[in-house]
């Protein structure tokens, strides 16, 4: 494991005069550290100085697997009856008796957990915020980083193929969800990086709306939304098809979508601001006269998780740099009609955008 993004994140401590930095976001640690497990309801925390080594805190039961990746920073464990916030401060005050200046990682640490450390140290000040540093560290992406990418991505590929071959007649959008992720089961990939969205007809005009028993019918759109996680790394994507032969109104819906996002994808370049990206999409959208239909940003960051910083949106007037790695997805969503998304994410390259995802987007017409 190579702890130079953890050094970045002891020197972003110095330069900021911090006493202490406490990183809670359990992706934050595992890409710092190495060391990755979803703690849920219990304690783990990663506390940086300024002018000693870092230590992590952990629930008992995972001590050992921190020692065993290798961590080679010293390791402290709790067990549940006892009082974490307690034993940190203890940990803390071993080497630094009175830490005043705290940094945070605002965008995830709970109220809760907040007061649980403010009640250890309340002369203590923690106005510092950790987010937006992370943010920044995470944005572009290593070449080892990018291969896990482009591998969660063929995955993700594998997953339509076998999703597009259990659309049938009568089965529910859960049935159809089940058998791909069985089918990637099988092979090995045992984790979704966020609910599989299967959405049939007029559901799938509900951009967010979970899969469920809906049946699915001839002649309607099926909308396709997924993604697993490889090694740490997601992949997100969509595509919508066709079971049956689609209306000219339906086909019209996927062609300008389809439009909005090649011209979005084809447009990319470094140095150019987020917002212009999305700005390429909606301009084709709007023009064909369904803009009012496209009601959300055109894309997000992706890496350890699914949404990631930043938003690809209007407003947001940062440049894309090379590395950088988000999803291009416009979207017409009609009411009781139909709905379409067509989705890639992929890297900003010196020359334009690379996919981590590659299934066909022509689009795609099921015999019934």
């Amino acid at each position: 494991m190579d702890y130079t993004k953890l050094q970045q994140v002891r020197q972003w401590t110095v330069d900021n005069h911090v006493d202490v930095t406490y990183v809670s976001d359990f992706h934050t640690i595992s890409y710092l550290t190495g060391f990755g497990s979803d703690p849920i309801e219990r304690t783990l925390a990663l506390f940086v100085f300024a002018e000693d080594e870092p230590f992590l805190f952990a629930p008992a039961l995972e001590v050992e697997a921190i020692k065993g990746t290798g961590w080679p920073y010293r390791v402290y464990g709790y067990l549940d009856h006892e009082d974490p916030y307690a034993l940190i401060a203890q940990h803390i005050q071993e080497q630094l008796t009175d830490p005043k200046v705290w940094a945070l990682e605002q965008g995830n640490l709970t109220l809760d957990r907040f007061n649980a450390i403010k009640t250890q140290f309340p002369a203590a000040h923690f106005d510092k915020n950790l987010s937006p540093m992370i943010q920044q560290l995470r944005l572009v992406k290593t070449p080892d980083e990018l291969e896990k990418l482009h591998v969660a991505g063929k995955w993700a590929d594998f997953a339509f193929e076998k999703g597009f071959a259990a659309v049938k007649a009568g089965r529910t959008e859960q049935q159809v969800a089940a058998e791909l992720q069985y089918a990637l089961m099988q092979k090995g990939v045992m984790e979704m990086s966020f609910g599989t969205l299967i959405q049939a007809g007029a559901h799938a005009a509900e951009p967010h709306g979970a899969t469920n028993q809906t049946k699915i019918k001839p002649n309607e759109l099926v909308l396709f939304d997924l993604g697993v996680m490889w090694e740490g790394y997601a992949s997100d994507a969509s595509r919508t098809i066709a079971y049956g032969q689609p209306t000219d109104k339906q086909k019209e819906i996927y062609d300008v979508c389809l439009e909005a996002q090649l011209t979005a994808q084809a447009g990319v370049k470094p140095g150019m601001a987020a917002e212009d990206v999305d700005k390429l999409a909606r301009d084709v959208i709007t023009k064909a006269g369904y803009g009012e239909y496209f009601i959300h940003r055109l894309g997000h960051g992706l890496g350890q998780t699914d949404h990631e910083f930043p938003s690809i949106m209007e407003g947001n007037h940062m440049p894309l740099v090379e590395g950088m790695c988000f999803s291009i997805e416009p979207g017409i969503y009609i009411p009781g009609v139909a709905g379409v998304r067509i989705e890639d994410c992929g890297v900003v390259t010196k020359i334009g955008f690379d996919p981590f995802t590659h299934t066909p987007k022509d689009l795609k017409i099921l015999d019934i």
